[in-house]
């Protein structure tokens, strides 16, 4: 069991490295379990993929509902943390776990009764793409409270400085799914071939493993975590203190997935290789944004447990030391999915060529934006870790929903399924402009 370590001493690029690299590390595994079934599925067929990631958007949306508590529960812990102040940190992680749970429930029960008109939303031409996606949600929506949870106790864990925890419970759960998902897709000796929903029963399966890993470490070694009683009176100004932190962010996360879900019902007017190219795109291009996402992670845990010391200039230096090396991997990035689209998007689709030159122009259109979209998320981290997450959720709403108009516009010109991918373009390298230039003037108030 590694255990936390105080993130207000020390020279800050290693501190912030060490307590990042585990974060990228969980941030990745979370990217591969998409992945696994992507390459799997693609070797189904083209429509498997398209189902998939027709249904995989409600799995989206719950992030901005678990995202309340991830955040509103870490930023608190991570500032009493810093501030010595352990008692009040543990009434934060109860109170946000029984709050977390029952939105989970709620959500698992919604996305089962109404799995049906869900998927009818998008009018998805090919028949069987919409019975896979149905099938896909409903074996979802069952297991995923799990998949509310595993996040919020990889935050507790990474806001008191222990980010190694969270990153071996969650590769344990990425090898489980390694490995069954082939057997549960395609069949194998006793396992019977269950194609889309062979997929969504191994991801629910091992996220079902790492909840039972984080439960037996906070029962064997007592962790920040291991006195929560789900059954207790919740303190009901401590569940407003969570909402009113987190619901920003989680708002931000929720409208973005709502536009998503939008833009995926354009693309359905395309036919199902544009909706599959989308999805196998997203993910490649989440090289960077799930890599930068974590390097968030570990700056909001830096910059809170900081500010709860009042140590402002190491707040400061955090911050810049933190874009300079997201910024970098925002540059490899675009030269990655630019030089390498071809070979990248081949993985998945290897004998769809159709899909392969669109995907090729998906990849060198997004790769534009990498820079600017590391910058966005990146920063984000650090208004979270002030306890001011208004700021980049105004940000990322506005436009975000500016991809709306711009996709139907642009894809109706001579650019066609293209301008649907410059809207996202656009819009990223926007935000990563907009939220760089409101932290800049924040900062200077900051004391």
């Amino acid at each position: 069991m590694t255990k936390n370590f105080n993130l207000t001493e020390g020279k800050i690029r290693p501190t912030l490295v060490k307590l990042a690299l585990p974060i990228m590390g969980t941030s990745f595994i979370q990217m591969a379990y998409n992945l696994t079934d992507i390459v799997w599925l693609g070797r189904l067929s083209t429509e498997a993929v398209a189902a998939a990631g027709t249904a995989g958007y409600f799995i989206w949306f719950a992030s901005s509902l678990f995202m309340v508590s991830q955040i509103g529960v870490g930023v608190n812990v991570a500032q009493a943390y810093g501030r010595g102040d352990i008692e009040t940190a543990k009434k934060y992680i109860n109170n946000g776990l029984q709050f977390n749970l029952t939105i989970a429930i709620v959500y698992s029960l919604l996305l089962f009764i109404f799995r049906h008109e869900i998927i009818g939303f998008f009018n998805l031409q090919d028949p069987e793409v919409v019975k896979m996606a149905v099938d896909y949600l409903k074996i979802i929506s069952i297991g995923i409270t799990f998949h509310f949870l595993n996040p919020v106790f990889s935050a507790i864990l990474n806001s008191s400085g222990n980010s190694v925890t969270p990153f071996k419970a969650n590769t344990i759960g990425l090898i489980t799914n390694i490995v069954i998902d082939p057997l549960l897709i395609f069949g194998l000796g006793p396992f019977p071939a269950f194609g889309v929903k062979g997929a969504a029963l191994a991801t629910i399966m091992a996220q079902f493993f790492v909840t039972l890993i984080f439960l037996v470490i906070g029962k064997k070694y007592g962790t920040i975590y291991s006195h929560v009683k789900l059954f207790q009176k919740p303190n009901i100004q401590i569940i407003k203190n969570i909402v009113k932190l987190g619901s920003p962010p989680g708002m931000q996360i929720g409208i973005h997935a709502g536009i998503a879900i939008i833009i995926n019902k354009i693309l359905a007017g395309f036919g199902p290789v544009a909706v599959a190219v989308q999805s196998i795109g997203s993910q490649i291009e989440s090289i960077s944004w799930m890599t930068a996402d974590g390097f968030s992670a570990a700056i909001s845990a830096f910059v809170g447990q900081n500010y709860g010391a009042k140590k402002i200039k190491r707040v400061q230096d955090g911050y810049n030391q933190g874009i300079q090396i997201l910024g970098s991997i925002g540059i490899c990035t675009t030269l990655l999915l630019i030089f390498g689209a071809e070979f990248l998007f081949s993985i998945f689709v290897p004998d769809d060529p159709v899909a392969i030159k669109e995907g090729i122009s998906y990849l060198r259109i997004l790769g534009l934006s990498q820079f600017f979209m590391t910058v966005e998320i990146g920063t984000t981290g650090a208004f979270n870790g002030l306890g001011n997450t208004l700021p980049p959720t105004i940000n990322g709403v506005v436009l975000n929903a500016l991809r709306i108009p711009a996709a139907l516009f642009l894809s109706s010109t001579a650019l066609g399924l293209s301008g649907v991918w410059w809207s996202i373009s656009v819009s990223s390298i926007l935000k990563g402009i907009v939220i760089f230039i409101l932290f800049a003037k924040y900062r200077k108030q900051i004391n």
